[in-house]
């Protein structure tokens, strides 16, 4: 006699597809490659990401000179010159988010986030995509680096495009971040330069950390992109050849509580910083329908 599990029909368990990692890297590369590919055939993006940063170089620098004057053979426009290219750095890892709001706008990010990968990802792709293009800005600056009388090595030049690029992470997670919360491309044009400016012009960027007001102090300490300026002039100044009048005259470290901070824990406050808006992004695209 057969029993009724003998004669009951196999169960079959219901399968769940799943993304293997290897899927899920190779969506990084394929968001990575887009934007890389979105960078080169728009030319008019490089020129205008240079032409401003060259006119703070130039025009602001010859313009400050004559004010500041010469200390120890070294002048305004060696000082500017860091923060000139970490500017062309930091705008162009801001604007490279403009993707997510026009992708928005044209259907497309919505394809992309109903597609059965995570969504971990596709922030990981836009990062790299948008920090391998603003690193690849501000390794252009460069070339202008022996006419403002900076001396490149191979080594500084190494230990600037890696700054450039952590640089570029943190500032495209920032900007990753405020995207995903705008849905209008004007709208976000207006919130990136009302952000931009102030964190560049407080940054030290443009002019010495010291001597400042004890209210403006403060701001500069309380933005995070000071942290990311001041090891790159670090890098940069420790190559020159300057008096110590002028390493005086022009500090580079930045001090906080009266404790001169380390290169090492600039970085790590820079690494915080991209960690922090990397998840505070994520969530942001993870709630965008």
């Amino acid at each position: 006699m057969m029993t009724t599990a003998s004669i009951a029909s196999p169960v079959t368990p219901r399968t769940v597809p799943d993304t293997r990692i290897s899927d899920e890297i190779r969506v990084v590369g394929m968001v990575w490659e887009r934007e890389l590919i979105r960078y080169v055939r728009t030319r008019t993006r490089i020129v205008s990401g240079l032409i401003q940063p060259i006119l703070f170089l130039f025009v602001l620098g010859y313009g400050m000179s004559g004010l500041v004057g010469t200390t120890g053979g070294f002048n305004f426009r060696q000082f500017v010159y860091p923060g000139v290219v970490a500017m062309s750095v930091v705008m162009t890892a801001m604007f490279s988010a403009l993707s997510i709001v026009w992708d928005r706008e044209f259907g497309f990010l919505r394809e992309m986030l109903i597609a059965p990968v995570s969504r971990i990802s596709l922030v990981l792709g836009k990062t790299a995509g948008g920090a391998t293009v603003a690193a690849v800005q501000g390794t252009i600056m460069l070339v202008l680096a022996p006419l403002v009388g900076i001396h490149l090595t191979g080594v500084l030049v190494i230990e600037m495009i890696a700054l450039e690029l952590l640089m570029a992470v943190a500032m495209t997670t920032f900007g990753v971040f405020v995207a995903s919360r705008i849905q209008k491309m004007e709208s976000f044009q207006v919130v990136m330069q009302m952000l931009l400016m102030p964190m560049l012009f407080l940054s030290g960027a443009l002019f010495p950390l010291s001597g400042l007001p004890g209210w403006l102090t403060v701001i500069t300490r309380l933005n995070p992109l000071t942290y990311a300026v001041a090891p790159f002039r670090q890098v940069v100044f420790s190559a020159q050849n300057m008096s110590a009048a002028a390493r005086a005259r022009f500090p580079t470290n930045v001090t906080l509580f009266g404790y001169s901070l380390p290169i090492w824990m600039e970085l790590t406050i820079v690494v915080v910083f991209a960690g922090v808006f990397f998840v505070l992004a994520f969530r942001g695209l993870s709630r965008t329908e």
